[in-house]
């Protein structure tokens, strides 16, 4: 296994998964299994995660999941969600500049969560790759809009690369909210606390009559989007 830090540039020839140097094979598909397996009995035990509205993925075909995002412990609460049998074909959307900064911290990113780099300064390289993996059939992408973890808990505005990838295509957005993770595990601290974790997940909505080019169209997508994560925070509210 090899892994390396990421670099901005890579040649667009290549397919998307190989822009950046990560470890790949059996065995890193075995190891990452055991991980999530783990990671998802810590969940359970630890956190008593509950989650509800699994029966809402389009596990037929490629789909981005978009959550609020206040924790680390986001991502894999997400990744909990899916079937194992797609671990290996989900794509937690990762800041190159935190997640790949170092070899070791680059290797145990993509190992882990099957992370995928995205350098928040030159966006569009970015896109560009999560375009090609959408395009294969049963890929998931999971992708945090507000950018960054908050440092409240309270949710921030959505950007717009959600919307300026799904505008004008059929592929499914599923809004998630994540109930409990700032608490558990807010920036900053080092380690988690045992904090009960709740995860919704809403029902997909697809963008193929809006424009990709159209300003207002891509702030309508990001403010709807943002809006069906808003309904789920109070659904979770409500049941807490």
């Amino acid at each position: 296994m090899h892994a390396s830090t990421y670099e901005h540039g890579a040649p667009l020839s290549l397919p998307a998964i190989e822009r950046f140097p990560r470890p790949h094979g059996i065995w890193v598909s075995l190891l990452r299994s055991g991980i999530q397996l783990t990671m998802r009995g810590a969940l359970r035990t630890f956190h008593r995660l509950e989650i509800g509205g699994q029966e809402n993925l389009p596990l037929d075909r490629s789909f981005i999941m978009v959550s609020n995002h206040s924790s680390h412990l986001d991502a894999v609460c997400l990744l909990a969600s899916l079937p194992l049998t797609h671990i290996n074909r989900a794509f937690p959307v990762a800041a190159a500049d935190y997640f790949f900064a170092t070899p070791l911290r680059s290797m145990l990113s993509v190992i882990a969560v099957n992370g995928l780099p995205i350098d928040r300064h030159h966006g569009g390289d970015g896109l560009e790759v999560c375009r090609e993996l959408l395009n294969v059939p049963g890929h998931v992408l999971i992708i945090f809009p507000e950018g960054t973890r908050s440092c409240s808990g309270a949710m921030g505005r959505f950007r717009s690369g959600v919307a300026r990838l799904v505008a004008g295509t059929r592929t499914p957005v599923i809004p998630c909210h994540v109930a409990g993770a700032f608490e558990a595990w807010p920036k900053g601290r080092a380690l988690p606390r045992p904090f009960p974790l709740q995860l919704r997940i809403g029902r997909a909505r697809t963008f193929a009559d809006s424009s990709s080019t159209d300003a207002a169209a891509i702030a309508h997508i990001s403010s709807q989007i943002r809006d069906d994560v808003v309904a789920l925070s109070h659904a979770s509210a409500r049941a807490r």
